[in-house]
């Protein structure tokens, strides 16, 4: 008779039948058209405007928060469509 399993081996367990199985999220792909700045509290996301080629929101421009290096014409995979970035304020110096 096996040994009782506790919830945490159980979890343990669940997850080492599903170790070779990959799966993927819906992703609909655009182009970033114009980089409009960085952003964040460091500077290490970039506000981008991006057009989406594909799916019900076809041709929208949106404007996005990405992470990590992007330059023009780069494909971003968007897993939603609907929301868009808020706009930054524009601070004057000088």
């Amino acid at each position: 008779m096996p040994a009782k399993l506790t919830r945490r081996q159980k979890g343990k367990e669940e997850t080492k039948q599903e170790a070779g199985k990959t799966t993927f999220t819906h992703a609909v792909p655009a182009v970033v058209e114009e980089i409009i700045t960085r952003t964040g509290a460091r500077g290490e996301a970039t506000q981008v405007r991006c057009k989406i080629l594909e799916g019900r929101d076809q041709n929208k421009i949106l404007r996005r928060n990405v992470k990590g290096p992007v330059k023009l014409k780069d494909i971003l995979m968007l897993r939603e469509t609907e929301i868009e970035a808020r706009r930054l304020a524009q601070t004057r110096r000088g």
